[in-house]
């Protein structure tokens, strides 16, 4: 590699676990990694495999099923996000739910895609929460947790007008499927049992 070249390459460092969060929230981490060049690919690698950081065993997943800066092995990467899901990566757990909702990478699977966003949705990820009203609205799930599921999204805290009023709408179609009684419940600033 001619010398101007070499310059030209920047060396990266390995992204901090609030980084790396950041970037997964927002859908960016694959299109980083590319950024920057693939230089992390053995950094990423090892602290997916060797220090078992669930962040990283998403991300290595991802890199997996894209195959980016790697050759693409879906089922490889679809286990290590089961690794990070199994760890309680809440990112992992909603990335596993949307994978079976879609079809893509497995079989479609929208109440496998309920088992998998619940927990999510429970340590209070607002896009998980989305999905498990979405998802218990057309059908899936079971109706003993519609109380729940309403209330966690009901009593969010929204950084933007547009994800409020989806919200909303959201609400209001698991409402129709509950009984008055129950959405009031839901609706309390404390969900007794």
């Amino acid at each position: 590699m001619p010398l101007a070249a070499r310059a030209e390459i920047k060396a990266v460092d390995i992204y901090s676990q609030e980084e790396l969060l950041e970037l997964i929230r927002q859908g960016s981490e694959l299109k980083r990694v590319k950024q920057d060049d693939c230089q992390l690919l053995k950094d990423i690698e090892a602290h997916a495999s060797v220090l078992k950081e669930p962040l990283y065993q998403y991300l290595w997943g991802e890199m997996l099923n894209y195959g980016v800066c790697t050759k693409a092995d879906p089922k490889r990467g679809i286990e290590w996000l089961r690794r990070s899901a199994e760890q309680g990566s809440p990112e992992a757990m909603l990335k596993l739910a949307q994978y079976y909702n879609d079809g893509k990478f497995l079989t479609k699977d929208p109440e496998r895609a309920v088992y998998y966003v619940f927990p999510a949705a429970s340590g209070g990820s607002l896009a998980a929460q989305m999905m498990l009203v979405k998802l218990l609205s057309e059908g899936h799930g079971t109706p003993r947790d519609y109380v729940l599921a309403y209330y966690w999204l009901y009593n969010q805290t929204f950084a933007d007008e547009k994800t409020q009023q989806q919200s909303q709408k959201l609400l209001a179609k698991l409402a129709k499927l509950m009984p008055d009684s129950q959405v009031k419940r839901a609706q309390q600033p404390q969900l007794h049992q």
